[in-house]
């Protein structure tokens, strides 16, 4: 992957952090962080990955509160980062915070014994 689509996903990523902060949905209250950014080589699409230590149904309530504020995200990436274009958001819930939390627990539980 060229040099520049990973520097656009680490800021990506780090503007997402800080403006998922701002957002008064509370559909994106809580545990929410983001494990992931993808971003195509023409800069289009943006693929987001969502977790919540809460676990999946709290990660999907975040993407439906994240779509709904896709808006707002574009307009507020793209006055931070200098892109040509801003890419066209798109949220996916991942549940992996929340199966490490169990995977942890469960060796936690193992070693005890």
């Amino acid at each position: 992957m060229p040099f520049k689509i990973n520097r656009l996903q680490e800021d990506i990523l780090r503007e997402l952090t800080d403006i998922l902060r701002t957002l008064k949905d509370p559909r994106v209250q809580g545990l929410i962080s983001i494990v992931k950014v993808d971003l195509t080589n023409d800069e289009s699409v943006c693929t987001v990955y969502v977790s919540s230590l809460s676990g999946g149904d709290a990660a999907k309530r975040a993407v439906k509160g994240l779509e709904s504020a896709a808006g707002y995200i574009r307009r507020e990436i793209g006055r931070r980062i200098q892109m040509r274009r801003s890419p066209e958001f798109r949220f996916v819930a991942d549940d992996s915070i929340a199966y490490s939390a169990h995977i942890a627990e469960t060796l936690g539980r193992l070693k005890g014994d």
